[in-house]
């Protein structure tokens, strides 16, 4: 599987694919330093104002609220455009290309589910955070690719960026169905009429980016109010902005906003969302704490779950026949990468935010465990990747 046999054939779409993958790297370098820089502050004379500066009340919500429910939705507008971009025209639009990291998206968000609710049985508080360990964090798993240089192939490159897609896809849907406040009817019903509006500007072919925009923004305040979390309506609105036909792509609105809003969301939102919400404070977390059963769940689910479900799901889709080893890679190389997919930051920290509303000392138990997991999976996937250069990749994928 080449680069251009997974992405669309028209150039604009092979060099977004191109600037994607480099700057996704490069925005997870500077996620990893706004991670760093987090923690240090937050176990540092300054913690007391990084957290106050962070509870600041403004225009009626926290500064962290408008980080997680407004910043985060440009970054909910990336993963839906990037999302029907690769089902449309991408990675993603064929069987064959969807395959592959389809089965391992699936297994890559059951078992660590699965591993999460096995050691939090019993305690129906903590069951709220099931997903927690089911999202890959593509910025942070490709800016660690990125440390490896040519050892590692693009077709690997490009499956872990699909993978990441579907499961962010599967993120979105989980958050859509079991992470919702209690629900506002009038709103609800005043968002349904705004997503009406934007696809019947969809149908009636609207080329013009602002309309969609400002639609955009008044259905972002609808979905706000209607108990239903706010950055879903990034997605929504992603899904409405045209793409048009196949000699139409390189030009599209769809393809133009997501050129011009990727390094704003690797090097801005994304950093900023890491930086308020990675803080921890070490000093107010036991050695009893960071054995308990949340953090314990939600590392094991990223180090355990996540490289199991790939890996097998994946191994299992291709010994059947139904998809393909990554051209030029081999079964060690597919482990690793299956090991880097326990790298869950943004994901996961941001649904265990919706997970323990109101419960602080439940959602520090949360970045442990998401800080301490990832971490393990980044330096287990490196070691693997390394060690696994020297073989060949043809004689060990047969």
């Amino acid at each position: 599987m080449t680069k251009h046999q997974t992405t669309a054939e028209t150039p604009g779409a092979v060099a977004i694919l191109a600037r994607y993958l480099s700057s996704e790297a490069a925005g997870g370098l500077v996620l990893m330093a706004a991670a760093l820089a987090a923690l240090i502050v937050a176990n540092s004379p300054l913690s007391e104002r990084y957290f106050a500066l962070l509870q600041t009340v403004w225009s009626g919500l926290s500064v962290q609220h408008w980080v997680n429910d407004g910043l985060m939705t440009i970054f909910f507008l990336m993963v839906g455009l990037e999302i029907k971009r690769e089902v449309l025209a991408g990675g993603l639009s064929t069987w064959g290309q969807r395959a592959l990291p389809g089965f391992a998206a699936l297994g890559g968000m059951v078992v660590p589910a699965f591993v999460y609710i096995a050691i939090n049985w019993g305690n129906p508080e903590n069951m709220a955070g099931w997903a927690i360990p089911a999202a890959t964090d593509i910025a942070f798993a490709l800016g660690v690719l990125s440390l490896l240089g040519k050892r590692v192939s693009i077709s690997l490159k490009v499956f872990l960026m699909a993978l990441a897609i579907i499961d962010d896809l599967g993120a979105v849907i989980i958050i859509a169905f079991f992470y919702t406040s209690d629900l506002s009817t009038p709103m609800l019903l005043a968002s349904l009429t705004t997503l009406v509006i934007l696809t019947a500007m969809n149908r009636l072919r609207v080329r013009r980016l602002f309309p969609y925009l400002l639609v955009g923004g008044v259905l972002w305040f609808f979905v706000l109010q209607s108990g239903v979390h706010a950055t879903l309506a990034g997605v929504t609105l992603a899904l409405c902005i045209p793409m048009g036909r196949p000699e139409e792509e390189a030009h599209s609105p769809l393809m133009f906003l997501e050129e011009k809003l990727h390094p704003w969301v690797a090097f801005a939102v994304v950093p900023v969302f890491g930086f308020a919400n990675a803080g921890v404070s070490l000093a107010r977390i036991s050695t009893e704490n960071l054995v308990g059963p949340i953090p314990l769940g939600v590392a094991l689910g990223l180090l355990v779950g996540k490289q199991v479900g790939v890996f097998l799901l994946a191994a299992l889709s291709i010994r059947l026949g139904l998809a393909k080893m990554p051209a030029g890679s081999n079964w060690l190389q597919l482990y690793g990468v299956a090991l880097l997919c326990g790298i869950g930051f943004t994901m996961s920290l941001f649904i265990g935010n919706l997970a323990f509303p109101g419960s602080p000392h439940l959602v520090d138990e949360v970045k442990v465990g998401v800080l301490s997991g990832s971490f393990l999976a980044a330096i287990g996937g490196v070691i693997v990747l390394r060690f696994s250069n020297g073989l060949s990749g043809t004689a060990v994928a047969r």
